[in-house]
């Protein structure tokens, strides 16, 4: 199969929108590893569902995939996005994302899952092995997710939305007392 970056064949839009929602994801995936260390049980499935329910709809924003951006589209556009959205059948493209959703998707990988769980309670290899496959199945979903994406974006030829410009880090200001 394809990456997402092969699917965008060379379109410096998709592709610059691939590369950010990669970006992103790998953020989050490596965020989701470090909690798959922790021996609670359920607490990566929690956290796994709340990390994919943020990070679908910013991949999706980056698409110009979100409920409201299609809502603005005018008819016809809106039109051949839902018939592209058909083709490639997605279940989270364009929808409103809930935290039952993303279970679902979760899911879909359970072997995987149940796996990071026992693994968890084996001494550091266990907790390594756990760590990867967190981030793996993160990666994975995220991963089908921007290629479902750029499939729908290339087939309804959408004009991708301009990219959120990273607001640079607030700096603490100290203020130095004169000693008198």
């Amino acid at each position: 199969m394809a990456t997402a970056l092969e699917l965008a064949e060379g379109d410096a839009d998709l592709t610059a929108a691939v590369r950010r929602c990669r970006r992103l994801l790998n953020r989050r995936a490596l965020v989701a590893a470090a909690v798959s260390t922790v021996a609670i049980p359920g607490l990566d499935w929690l956290v796994d569902a709340a990390l994919m329910s943020r990070v679908i709809p910013a991949i999706n924003a980056e698409f110009g995939l979100t409920p409201e951006q299609l809502d603005r589209l005018p008819e016809h556009h809106r039109e051949q996005t839902q018939k592209a959205l058909a083709m490639v059948g997605s279940v989270v493209v364009g929808r409103l994302i809930t935290q039952d959703l993303v279970i679902r998707m979760a899911q879909s990988l359970g072997r995987r899952l149940s796996t990071r769980q026992a693994a968890r309670y084996v001494p550091i290899a266990g907790q390594a092995v756990s760590a990867f496959m967190g981030y793996a199945t993160l990666r994975y979903l995220g991963e089908e997710h921007i290629k479902d994406c750029v499939l729908v974006a290339r087939e309804a030829r959408l004009a991708l939305p301009a990219p959120v410009v990273a607001r640079p880090p607030r700096t603490r200001r100290t203020t130095r007392r004169k000693s008198a």
